[in-house]
């Protein structure tokens, strides 16, 4: 798991073959742009552009990925993610759905980030994430890099 602001990001470019290219993606990107999924390199590398309320941390539901990476990016409000080791969450609420690269788990996140405007957070496969445990009105993008680069 990473946690820093947007205009750091080239530190984090040399992780991941993907990392530039969604990274360039994301720094176009402004609040006032539609809803939507945005392709930047096919099924390997796109962008959910989402508008949601916040749900709280009582709310917020711990996911992990298998096949994806995501870069979260918060672009309007106070967004809070809880963060655990996808190990430490035992089984599965709702097991992994392949279609959706899901799953959901009961456990709590024993970790809180604030990611306010202009910060993002990558989340590997190994990092079970609580997305939308801000606040009000959440505008954020999430880029979906593809683990397997080829």
């Amino acid at each position: 798991m990473i946690l820093d602001r947007l205009t750091n990001w080239r530190r984090y470019a040399a992780l991941h073959a993907g990392f530039t290219a969604a990274f360039e993606a994301l720094v176009q990107l402004n609040a006032d742009l539609p809803a939507g999924k945005r392709e930047v390199d096919g099924d390997r590398l796109y962008v959910l552009l989402n508008r949601d309320p916040g749900r709280g941390r009582d709310g917020a539901k711990l996911e992990s990925h298998r096949r994806y990476i995501d870069i979260q990016l918060t672009l309007a409000g106070d967004e809070e993610i809880g963060w655990l080791p996808a190990g430490d969450c035992g089984a599965a609420s709702e097991p992994y759905v392949p279609d959706r690269d899901i799953a959901f788990y009961s456990s709590r996140p024993e970790t809180w980030l604030a990611l306010p405007r202009g910060t993002f957070a990558v989340f590997f496969p190994e990092d079970a994430h609580a997305p939308l445990a801000g606040q009000g009105e959440l505008v954020k993008a999430v880029a979906k890099v593809a683990v397997e680069w080829q």
